[in-house]
């Protein structure tokens, strides 16, 4: 039995007049159909923010999944909240507009709520999208920076048609860096975070200067150490009669970050959607008595996503 409350509708203000819903759809779903499907059903469930990216290469599916619900009557633009992502090899500013232009068409909309740089790492201009050299290795391209890249971001806000940009797999001191010299700070980070991995020190200096921390893999993605099976978080769970994700989850908009999750199933959608707000004993046992610490993806590394197949 769960108890409704509004925790699920919390929208997080940001340094511009931009409001972002806390509770996220993120559409890293390899098959174009099932995409459609599983956001469909995310729509229903009430999901009011969705995360997409050029690089998942099923922004088209995510844009049918919104017509069907706009045709139908079910959504009103106003009421959604859309991100995507510009991929690592236009990092050069010349491809930017065009890349973001893409993305725009493929998911049918006329605005993004949001844009985001996918990764700080720049790799080898082209059509190829995880370019790698004969032994392997990714291709960076050393000639162009965060900065630049960044300031073709600011642009895209000043012709219209993109409300407010960010950063994704980006580490405090970058973060940093960027904040030094933005004409336009970025309203939305989006890391990995979990209680396994809270980035408590990255959350604090996102509040200081009105940023929204949105937390990826936010229940650990499956990966070992299972986050879904920590004591700490199975006995809360068992106590307040909820799934140990929902108490993840639910910890993780109280402490003030937005998140995404992720799942085909129906059911689990819904699940994952209806969260509530947790006592505050429960959140301090969580701060207190969760000791594991443990990063599932060495994105902020490399600028490949551990998530993401390797595909041509």
């Amino acid at each position: 039995m769960t108890t409704s409350d509004s925790l699920r509708y919390t929208r997080i203000p940001t340094h511009e007049a931009v409001t972002i819903p806390a509770v996220g759809f993120g559409t890293l779903i390899p098959d174009p159909l099932v995409t459609r499907q599983a956001t469909r059903a995310a729509l229903g469930a009430g999901f009011r923010h969705l995360d997409c990216a050029e690089r998942y290469r099923n922004e088209a599916a995510v844009g049918d999944a919104l017509q069907d619900a706009f045709r139908a009557g079910t959504l009103r633009r106003q009421d959604l909240f859309v991100t995507t992502k510009l991929w690592n090899t236009n990092h050069r500013p010349e491809r930017v507009r065009p890349a973001f232009d893409a993305s725009r068409r493929r998911l049918q909309l006329d605005e993004i709520d949001c844009y985001i740089i996918h990764t700080p790492f720049a790799f080898q201009p082209g059509d190829e999208q995880d370019p790698r050299d004969a032994s392997g290795h990714v291709i960076y391209d050393s000639g162009v920076t965060l900065a630049e890249t960044w300031g073709a971001l600011e642009r895209l806000v000043d012709e219209g048609h993109c409300k407010s940009i960010g950063l994704s797999d980006i580490t405090l001191e970058k973060l940093r860096e960027i904040v030094e010299v933005a004409r336009i700070r970025p309203a939305m980070v989006q890391v990995e975070s979990h209680p396994y991995l809270p980035e408590w020190d990255l959350l604090d200096f996102c509040r200081e200067h009105g940023i929204v921390l949105q937390a990826f893999a936010a229940l650990g993605h499956a990966m070992k150490p299972n986050l879904l099976a920590d004591p700490v978080i199975t006995a809360i769970a068992e106590r307040l009669q909820k799934t140990p994700a929902q108490v993840a989850l639910a910890w993780a908009v109280q402490r003030g970050t937005a998140f995404l999750t992720t799942s085909t199933n129906p059911r689990r959608i819904e699940e994952n959607f209806d969260i509530s707000t947790l006592p505050a004993d429960a959140m301090r046992e969580m701060r207190d008595h969760i000791t594991t610490n443990v990063r599932f993806n060495t994105v902020v590394e490399t600028g490949v996503p551990g998530f993401i197949p390797r595909a041509g």
